[in-house]
């Protein structure tokens, strides 16, 4: 039985932590991020990773800074544990920390290591239109996600699927390849492999990044977009000055829209952005610079999102009014 101790925060952390948990291994501690202002009432709100452990009697450390905290390094130095795993915790451990178990601090990165480095690999992927991801363990040093592999886990991309699918689906991954990971080290026949040069980077998301730039991005960057913002923050882009979020696209080739709908007027002299045909039967579809949009899935300013029949039901939208 190895003693771990648990370093994490999101959902997505709580899946290796409930699969360490219920294996035979026994959790010292677990160290999350300290409780944060949520919503309206700015009511203090627990990490999912502190929830589970408050539910299962294991004991909690939160301290808001781990470089040169000296009297928490000793603590954990105290608890002479086999393993450090870390999963989403958001903070680069120093030197001190990553000496101190036996086995070294394990890592659960959501990509194939070494591309998407960073904050937010599920995201980019989604939004650069990759194919294939994956989940990656590792030993960690004091850089960004730059130590030597372990095990690698490749999975496909859906075509439609989001940024909250592919979270929750990697976050099962990476718990199961985590606990692989634990068992070879522990029988001495985990791989060890050092990364190469050819790295990319997944810097944290900006708001900027949200708005949908009509003129520059392609059908199929703009699908990319909305599904790799679902359900962070979302795509927008604005209609008679108010902010429309984007939830879930579609492309729809321009023969079978014609075909479909009888379009009679050349939809190509069409400004990207316009609306091309909108109503509550058929839906809301939008000229990009190179095809057509079919809005699924969409939320208007002070509103709940809704899918696209309800919202037109309820929001008049002409053709030839222009999202900017």
């Amino acid at each position: 039985m190895s003693k771990i101790i648990f370093m994490g925060t999101p959902d997505f952390a709580e899946k290796s932590l409930r699969k360490l948990n219920e294996s035979d291994n026994n959790i010292i501690a677990v160290v999350t991020n300290t409780d944060k202002p949520k919503g309206r009432g700015m009511k203090l709100f627990q990490s999912p990773v502190k929830q589970y452990a408050l539910e299962n009697n294991l004991k909690i450390y939160q301290p808001e800074k781990i470089k040169e905290n000296n009297d928490f390094i000793e603590t954990l130095r105290a608890m002479k544990p086999d393993f450090i795993c870390v999963v989403a915790y958001g903070k680069i451990l120093p030197r001190e920390i990553l000496e101190i178990p036996k086995y070294g601090c394990i890592n659960v990165h959501a990509s194939l290591l070494p591309k998407y480095r960073g904050a937010a690999p599920i995201q980019w992927s989604i939004i650069n239109g990759e194919e294939i991801t994956g989940v990656t363990t590792m030993y960690m040093d004091t850089k960004m996600d730059t130590g030597d592999i372990i095990l690698e886990k490749e999975v496909k991309i859906g075509e439609n699927e989001t940024t909250g699918e592919l979270w929750n689906r990697l976050g099962d991954i990476g718990a199961e390849l985590l606990l692989e990971t634990i068992e070879k080290i522990k029988a001495g026949i985990a791989p060890r492999k050092k990364q190469g040069d050819n790295y990319t980077m997944a810097p944290m998301l900006n708001k900027e990044i949200s708005k949908i730039n009509w003129n520059e991005l392609k059908t199929k960057n703009i699908k990319n977009l909305v599904r790799g913002l679902n359900p962070i923050m979302g795509a927008y882009s604005t209609l008679n000055n108010k902010k429309i979020k984007f939830w879930k696209v579609d492309i729809i080739e321009k023969e079978e829209f014609l075909e479909k709908y009888k379009i009679e007027y050349d939809i190509e002299k069409l400004e990207p952005g316009c609306i091309i045909y909108a109503n509550s039967k058929d839906g809301l579809y939008i000229k990009t610079i190179d095809g057509i949009i079919s809005v699924l899935e969409i939320q208007g300013e002070n509103s709940k999102k809704m899918n696209i029949f309800d919202f037109l039901r309820g929001n008049r939208l002409e053709k030839g009014e222009i999202f900017v």
